[in-house]
């Protein structure tokens, strides 16, 4: 096991939009026996609004303070022993702070999902602010990379069934 579980045991899933973070997340809590946290759930439960609504009426910036505040939250709660995994929205590991935050009191797991998957998985929704345009979205993309590469370890996203990678997340933390 990585000795930064045994200080803080939480594990934070990150990665662009539609990489699976939310379905490899609840498999790998359940396999666990952790809690598991959808960041992005948890901010629309708190603001009674989708993310995209919040987009729309409040912008984004005022999106990422309130996405570092229900991080910060969370990282409480794991602090104090509740065993955790957490899957952040695609925006929140680029942000300095939620980064650093992440760093210091759990492990990040990069899920790498290739381009055309997470486009073809978002192509048909209309709840994902940052995904109404095919060219910024490809844009965001390859500019995130660079935030995601800093994660503790990373997992290959190669196809639609989540079992797979997690049991690469199981043997890149050595929790199999």
């Amino acid at each position: 096991m990585i000795l930064k579980l045994k200080r803080a045991p939480g594990i934070y899933l990150v990665g662009f939009m539609a990489a699976g973070k939310t379905t490899i997340g609840r498999l790998l809590a359940e396999h666990l026996g952790w809690h598991f946290i959808d960041l992005d759930e948890d901010i629309e439960a708190r603001e009674k609004l989708t993310i995209a609504e919040i987009f729309d009426a409040r912008g984004e910036a005022e999106f990422r303070k309130i996405e570092s505040q229900a991080l910060a939250e969370r990282v409480r709660a794991i602090e104090r022993g509740a065993a955790t995994v957490v899957a952040l929205g695609g925006g929140a590991f680029a942000q300095e702070a939620n980064f650093q935050l992440v760093s210091d009191h759990g492990v990040a797991i990069w899920l790498d999902c290739p381009a055309e998957i997470a486009w073809r998985r978002v192509a048909a929704t209309s709840h994902r602010p940052l995904a109404r345009d095919q060219v910024k979205f490809l844009e965001l993309y390859a500019a995130r990379r660079e935030f995601y590469s800093r994660a503790d370890g990373r997992v290959e996203i190669t196809s639609d069934d989540p079992a797979p990678a997690v049991a690469a997340i199981l043997a890149l933390l050595k929790l199999t």
